[in-house]
């Protein structure tokens, strides 16, 4: 693991796996996720590819968030950080559910650096009727912390997913270690973003993953992410709302098959 200060911040980084001429995979974890959210993952990516994935701001080790945050800021550094450590041309971002969404508007805002697009559970907003709920759920976490909020996560991992019991324990555990004013201040970023207007604009290659035991965005919210994008390919997988932590070798799996049917592949 490394650290460097780029866009005014201070991230955390692993860059692992082939050589600088290789291509790249840039790994973006879920909101209130680490860069461990990907453990089970990045040994099944790299080999042909680099992998980088990161703690992105107020995340995990990163520097954490005072203030509001903007979905933009999220995505300058993330070009900040590909230029910090070297990365150089397009890569392939994937991202999970807020990581989704910040790879998508990166593939929107800087299409010159992205090859393609893998998202699952995309969060590409928060419906108006929703809101009000999320807002007095953000004044409990201000006030009382993350305990305020473990109910609803732990909703999202469900219990058809929690045979790896020491796995579930671990994820919870380090959930729970979040800042929670970052945390609040990325989900008021969710609910102040709507995607779906540019949503067309992504030329890249792209696939959609919804997630068939996702309460938290199923498959009925996910699918219009897919068809608004122009050609994405849309695929329902048996996981839940965190896929890389709770069936790491499904997402690797679709994610793998995805870069290699590509044109041209990105192996």
């Amino acid at each position: 693991m490394d650290f460097v200060e780029v866009n005014g911040t201070a991230l955390r980084y692993e860059l692992t796996g082939a050589a600088a001429s290789a291509a790249t995979m840039v790994l973006i974890h879920e909101m209130g996720g680490t860069l461990e959210s990907f453990d089970g993952v990045v040994p099944l990516l790299t080999g042909n590819r680099r992998v980088l994935r990161y703690d992105t701001r107020g995340a995990g080790l990163s520097q954490k968030i005072r203030g509001a945050v903007s979905i933009d800021t999220m995505v300058d550094d993330l070009a900040a950080l590909l230029d910090a450590v070297g990365v150089a041309g397009k890569v392939a971002l994937a991202g999970v559910a807020v990581g989704g969404a910040i790879a998508l508007h990166a593939a929107v805002r800087c299409p010159e650096r992205v090859a393609a697009v893998v998202v699952s559970s995309p969060a590409t907003g928060i419906a108006r009727d929703r809101r009000p709920a999320v807002m007095a759920l953000l004044e409990r976490i201000d006030r009382d912390g993350m305990p305020a909020a473990a109910h609803s996560h732990d909703a999202s991992y469900p219990a058809a997913l929690r045979g790896d019991s020491a796995r579930f324990a671990a994820f919870r555990a380090r959930w729970l270690g979040n800042d929670p004013s970052s945390y609040a201040a990325i989900y008021r970023m969710l609910a102040a973003t709507d995607l779906r207007p540019e949503l067309p604009n992504i030329a890249c290659p792209a696939l959609v993953l919804a997630c068939a035991l996702d309460g938290t965005r199923p498959p009925a919210l996910v699918e219009p992410v897919a068809r608004a994008i122009p050609g994405a390919h849309y695929a329902v997988l048996h996981t839940g709302h965190y896929a890389a932590v709770q069936t790491p070798e499904l997402y690797a799996r679709a994610i793998t098959d995805f870069c290699s049917a590509v044109q041209p592949p990105i192996v």
